[in-house]
């Protein structure tokens, strides 16, 4: 744990004991409380797993004082996801998140010697910025991956991600019409529900072929 750090606070869903766990960050803008992530949660606890979701310091701050703050800087996100990993003490958890909170658990990963990372919508570039890609440090990485994708994802859709050079460890589940947060358009003959569903499917899928292994 990094010197004079509190850990965050956890929420806890799930059976415990010697069910996988799944560690979830948020994404930028939302808490760990987001319905996007509490959607998650309930189906992968519905599949027999347990779920651990917490809060990086500047969205600890936002929930307790109101004032909106952007993120903190990569390091401290890096030092947080640590943190929460030393202080569960689990034996090779199960670590990812929603975007922003998936992207900093992909980097550490390796380090914090994790049996898997889920990326529920991973930001391949920021918004607008195709050519400033965040995949450098994923052609290297050796954590078993699952990236859960929208196929029109404006941070990383489908045709783009293929040209990508990504690590034969990582694997790539496309959602149908999905966006960042896996919505198809209305006019999709695919519903939002839908795609939750399938990331929730395919995740517990992951991650029970993690513990059998």
């Amino acid at each position: 744990m990094s010197p004079a750090a509190t850990p965050p606070k956890l929420l806890i869903q799930g059976p415990g004991g010697a069910s996988p766990t799944l560690i979830l960050a948020h994404g930028a803008g939302s808490g760990m409380d987001s319905p996007f992530l509490q959607a998650m949660t309930d189906g992968l606890v519905e599949r027999g797993l347990t779920v651990v979701r917490f809060e990086f310091p500047y969205m600890a701050e936002r929930r307790a004082t109101g004032a909106r703050r952007p993120p903190n800087r990569e390091p401290q996100l890096r030092d947080t996801w640590l943190d929460v990993i030393d202080s569960l003490a689990l034996h090779k958890p199960i670590i990812g998140g929603k975007s922003m909170g998936g992207r900093i658990a992909s980097l550490i990963a390796d380090e914090a010697d994790v049996s898997g990372l889920v990326c529920l919508g991973y930001p391949f570039h920021p918004a607008g910025k195709p050519h400033k890609l965040r995949t450098e440090h994923l052609r290297f990485l050796e954590t078993p991956t699952l990236i859960v994708q929208g196929e029109r994802d404006a941070l990383g859709n489908k045709r783009d991600v293929a040209g990508y050079n990504l690590s034969s460890r990582i694997r790539l589940h496309w959602l149908a019409d999905g966006d960042h947060h896996f919505t198809p358009r209305r006019r999709a003959d695919r519903t939002q529900e839908e795609n939750w569903s399938d990331a929730v499917r395919v995740t517990a899928e992951f991650i029970w072929l993690l513990k059998d292994q």
